[in-house]
């Protein structure tokens, strides 16, 4: 039995989950996500808990057992509670402004970058260097924050660039000249 596949995911107040052969749909103050059940796996509620269950004792089967349970605790965290991810820029003349649907980027190259917001995210920018990626959806806030991290990666000799908040960028030691 999978360690993390046994544990029941606790509902908590305010969201409601539909269960059905092939997705679950947990609806929250935060919003609506679904969550595909891949056949072998089953899942039911019971006490304002959802339990899921295998059919097999297969190794793919297993690995799903606890995957679609971690999917559902996600997601009923996510409706509830939500996810941010922080992000910061660092550099001179680097900043981000937020216009509309998209976030606009000065980076240091010679065109301004634009970046579209997908639905289900908010982005916020504080003091133009701090940019905040928030959304009930846990793997696509990771992804955006990724994607935004990508427009700069840190440089690491002077570590200028995007890059997560309480990151640690290794600095390397720049050549020295014959003197």
């Amino acid at each position: 039995m999978s360690r993390i596949g046994r544990k029941p995911v606790q509902i908590v107040a305010g969201v409601k989950v539909d269960l059905s052969a092939s997705a679950a749909t947990i609806q929250g103050p935060k919003g609506l996500l679904r969550v595909g059940i891949p056949r072998g796996i089953s899942c039911r509620l019971e006490d304002g808990r959802v339990l899921v269950n295998r059919s097999d004792d297969s190794k793919p089967k297993r690995a799903l057992h606890g995957l679609v349970r971690a999917l559902l605790a996600n997601a009923v965290n996510g409706v509830s509670t939500g996810y941010t991810k922080e992000l910061e820029i660092e550099g001179i003349g680097y900043r981000a402004q937020v216009q509309g649907r998209n976030v606009l980027f000065n980076l240091g190259y010679s065109h301004p970058v634009e970046f579209p917001i997908p639905d289900g995210i908010q982005i916020s920018v504080e003091k133009q260097i701090r940019i905040a990626v928030s959304g009930a959806d846990k793997q696509l806030v990771g992804q955006v924050a990724a994607d935004i991290r990508k427009l700069r990666k840190p440089d690491v000799y002077k570590a200028k660039g995007i890059r997560y908040a309480g990151e640690v960028i290794r600095k390397k030691v720049g050549k020295t000249g014959a003197k």
